[in-house]
C-alpha cells in the first residue's frame, strides 16, 4: 500500500521516513482536509501498514480533479484527488491499481479550473 498527501502538508512522509513523528508546520495546500497532523496512533498504523508515503503538489492535485470530472464525470474534492494525482504522476508502483475517490465537500462555482 502507498499512501499519499499534499507536498505543502507532508508530515505523514516525513514521519514515516524518519519514524518521529513531525506536526504540521505551516501547511499550505488546496487538499484543506489534508490539512492536520498525524496522531501517534495513526504514525504506527501507517508504519506498520504502508509500504511509502508520496506527495504531489497542488497543480498535480488540480489536474488529478480535473482528470476525475472528465473522464468519471465525478466531482471529488482536492484531498479525494491526491491519490489519484499520486498515480498519474507515476508514483504508485504495480500494474494493477485501486484507489478510493471520496469527498464531494466542493463549490461548484469554485472548481479549480474555472473561470473566476
Amino acid at each position: 500500500m502507498v499512501a499519499a498527501e499534499p507536498t505543502g502538508a507532508d508530515d505523514a512522509q516525513r514521519s514515516f521516513r524518519s519514524g518521529v513523528l513531525h506536526p504540521q508546520n505551516a501547511p499550505k495546500t488546496i487538499a484543506d482536509g489534508l490539512l492536520t497532523s498525524l496522531s501517534a496512533r495513526t504514525l504506527a498504523i501507517v508504519r506498520n501498514h504502508v509500504a511509502d508515503v508520496v506527495t504531489v503538489d497542488d497543480d498535480q492535485i488540480v489536474a488529478a480533479m480535473r482528470f476525475v470530472w472528465e473522464r468519471l464525470k465525478l466531482v471529488v474534492e482536492p484531498s479525494g484527488a491526491v491519490p489519484v494525482a499520486a498515480l498519474l504522476a507515476g508514483l504508485v508502483p504495480g500494474d494493477r491499481v485501486g484507489v478510493v475517490l471520496s469527498g464531494g465537500n466542493v463549490d461548484l462555482d469554485h472548481l479549480p479550473w474555472s473561470a473566476p
